[in-house]
């Protein structure tokens, strides 16, 4: 690989971990290339995506850029980076899956909400509900003062309508 071709991947690298919602290291060392290619079209499946390169291009990628440059002292052995374009729930969750099942990938740690976060943050996120889950709970707790009030409201209706018709029956008897 020559200069120039080293320059796009550190360019592709840190325009992936600006542009992207959060981004996760993993050490892969040991995985066949089948379940790399599970793992990628998994990911993909949830807006995320593997990219590898050698440490020495991660850590260009990464210096300089204030926060993302604390992941350079993670850039050891075999690893790689997953970008969370959409989902980041659905991202960790997939990671967190994969290496419970294949004990040759690992998290080892990941850069969200400006900050790096450790593993175990990574199992938190991955807890998560998936996005939608979340709207809709959302939704329902905004919703239930307002759908209170209406049921409220209209049970005074009706007391009245209830009273109104006692009131009628009594005066025909």
């Amino acid at each position: 690989m020559n200069r120039e071709q080293k320059a796009v991947v550190v360019d592709r690298l840190k325009e992936s971990l600006l542009s992207s919602q959060a981004s996760f290291l993993v050490i892969y060392r040991g995985l066949s290339v089948e379940k790399m290619q599970k793992l990628r079209s998994e990911l993909r499946a949830k807006g995320g995506s593997l990219k590898i390169a050698k440490a020495r291009l991660m850590k260009r990628a990464v210096d300089g850029e204030s926060g993302i440059d604390e992941l350079s002292d993670f850039f050891k052995d075999q690893v790689g980076l997953v970008f969370a374009d959409d989902e980041v729930a659905g991202v960790a969750k997939v990671l967190a899956d994969f290496s419970e099942e294949n004990k040759a990938l690992d998290l080892v740690a990941g850069y969200f909400d400006s900050r790096v976060i450790a593993k175990e943050k990574i199992a938190q996120i991955a807890s998560l509900p998936p996005k939608e889950v979340l709207l809709a709970q959302l939704c329902g707790t905004l919703q239930a003062p307002i759908s209170g009030l209406a049921r409220t409201l209209n049970m005074m209706i009706l007391k009245l309508l209830f009273a109104l018709k006692q009131i009628e029956d009594q005066k025909k008897n």
